[in-house]
């Protein structure tokens, strides 16, 4: 089943010339993607078409069969698709580590009593039990993104975008992400300039240059 399709997609940043001209692109259920690419190609811009947080000035953007165009359409896009930050600061806006997880849980409408375990459950899963009290601009930069990874993960979404995850990480946490991602039952593309972690997460890697999509072995680097 396609989950995303991009189809013709134009879009350009305010003053600036246009980054995408007819950029195409589709995702299936049931695979795992890794996406790399230079500096500018557009691979974050890429992700945030695709939850509409960006919207393109031509082109159509199809998630789970639909087209998708304004903000209601996108509603629904956000509650089913997790999408990463490639900066953990950009999304934890919450004063506590259980404040920040519990905040997507009561937007779902998920009774306050169910909370406390949930949280436990998500912060185990990424390897940060006991932090429900921690303040979250007090934690390191890796502590940061397994949390916003956390509150991703507690929305229970079917599928993950993930943009850059081993950025603050070290080796350790590294591998701990790594057998995050392998336990889940989730379909996901990960953007990353990491070729060896794309190896152990992914079952495919492309190259993203020019609106292009090539398998990466194909490419001469």
């Amino acid at each position: 089943m396609e989950i995303i399709r991009l189809k013709d997609i134009q879009f350009a940043y305010p003053g600036r010339s246009p980054l995408f001209r007819a950029l195409s692109f589709s995702f299936s259920a049931g695979e795992r993607i890794g996406i790399m690419g230079p500096n500018g190609a557009g691979k974050t811009t890429l992700l945030q078409l695709m939850v509409g947080l960006l919207k393109p000035q031509a082109g159509e953007v199809i998630i789970f069969g639909r087209p998708r165009r304004d903000e209601n359409d996108f509603y629904e896009v956000r509650r089913r698709i997790g999408l990463l930050f490639q900066d953990p600061d950009d999304q934890l806006f919450c004063p506590t580590v259980e404040e920040e997880i519990a905040f997507g849980l009561l937007n779902l409408g998920i009774p306050r009593k169910q909370l406390p375990g949930l949280i436990k459950e998500v912060l185990s899963l990424v390897g940060l039990e006991g932090f429900e009290k921690r303040v979250t601009y007090k934690l390191s930069g890796g502590e940061k993104r397994l949390v916003a990874l956390a509150s991703v993960l507690a929305m229970r979404p079917e599928v993950l975008l993930l943009d850059e995850p081993t950025g603050d990480l070290d080796p350790k946490n590294t591998e701990r992400l790594v057998n995050i991602l392998n336990r889940l039952s989730l379909s996901y593309i990960v953007v990353s300039h990491d070729k060896n972690f794309l190896e152990k997460v992914t079952s495919s890697i492309l190259w993203f240059e020019n609106e292009r999509f090539l398998p990466l072995n194909a490419v001469h680097r």
